[in-house]
């Protein structure tokens, strides 16, 4: 069984299900609180890969409904110092399965990554 740890949060409804088929597939789901969590640059920047900086935020996150953070006009060190001071604007689930690491996985088809060889 592969270790899957899955940071998640009350505002992402689609979590429980996530967990559910990442179980399913044989997976140990490990949580932890994603707004809890005591983020810094180098933990959270991996989850975010080669996603434009747009995609790392939450669409919902009331400070961008707001206007007040535009992610399509933010460096990438900017962006990640405002999700460390507020972790509700990170697009989540994160989820890492040994080195491999993914930011808002919410459709079947993107699970399918973590079929097979979880150690990549």
């Amino acid at each position: 069984m592969t270790r899957v740890i899955f940071f998640e949060s009350a505002a992402y409804p689609h979590c429980a299900s996530q967990k559910a088929r990442l179980t399913a597939m044989g997976h140990d789901v490990e949580s932890f609180d994603l707004i809890k969590e005591p983020w810094s640059v180098s933990s959270l920047r991996p989850f975010f890969g080669s996603k434009p900086v747009h995609e790392w935020f939450d669409p919902l996150a009331s400070r961008v409904v707001s206007g007040e953070i535009d992610p399509g006009c933010i460096t990438p060190q900017s962006a990640l110092v405002q999700m460390i001071l507020d972790p509700e604007l990170i697009n989540g689930p994160l989820i890492r399965i040994g080195n491999h690491c993914e930011a808002g996985v919410n459709a079947d088809a993107d699970l399918g990554m973590f079929r097979g060889d979880a150690e990549r």
